[in-house]
């Protein structure tokens, strides 16, 4: 069929794509949206990995409050390109990640963020817990592994099961996201506040 350049440019600007890889998807898909979408997000998965060098400059700092004013997150995301910026994909995935960190509480981005001497005081804990229930000895260091699996999955914002859909990681969903719109985007930094408690950062 034949592809218009209405249809390019529709889901250009909901993807960012470029204009040959939007053809193609529109192509393969005979015309129909949602499923060239699904193509560039298929298609890009594989090169999302090789797009993680790239500078990424442009962005937007999402503001999201929650509960009346009792949460409130600020958070940076990052793309290569002020034209990615403006792109309703990319909009969309820096609402939901800050939603994300309304509703989760991460620690920190990710697990690199995360300073020794924290990974250390969760490693004391989960061994000195596992003392205290009488844990031979032998396994006492999966216990600790366990645990400290459990404190990344929670404080690590990468980590976490998407709120939306708790089969994929917020890691997945930003893959994807990389995928559909063909360039680098990173989750630079986000602060959380709490109402009546200490607020969470990371620079």
């Amino acid at each position: 069929m034949t592809i218009t350049t209405e249809q390019i440019k529709e889901l250009r600007q909901e993807t960012g794509a470029g204009i040959m890889d939007c053809r193609k998807a529109l192509e393969q898909a005979d015309g129909n949206l949602d499923q060239a979408l699904e193509y560039l997000r298929e298609k890009g998965m594989s090169k999302a990995a090789e797009r993680s060098d790239r500078e990424a400059s442009e962005g937007v700092v999402e503001l999201y409050s929650h509960g009346n004013g009792r949460v409130g997150v600020m958070v940076e995301v990052n793309c290569e390109t002020d034209f990615v910026a403006r792109s309703e994909a990319f909009r969309t995935f820096a609402h939901e990640i800050a939603l994300q960190i309304a509703a989760g509480a991460p620690l920190y981005v990710s697990h690199f963020d995360i300073p020794e001497e924290v990974l250390d005081l969760e490693r004391e804990r989960a061994r000195e817990y596992a003392k205290s229930e009488g844990k031979p000895e032998n396994v006492i260091e999966r216990i600790v592994d366990g645990r400290l699996e459990k404190f990344l999955d929670e404080a690590c914002l990468l980590r976490q099961p998407y709120i939306r859909d708790d089969e994929i990681t917020v890691e997945k969903l930003l893959l994807q996201t990389v995928a559909a719109i063909g360039e680098n985007v990173i989750i630079r930094r986000f602060q959380r506040y709490e109402l009546g408690s200490n607020s969470s950062e990371v620079n």
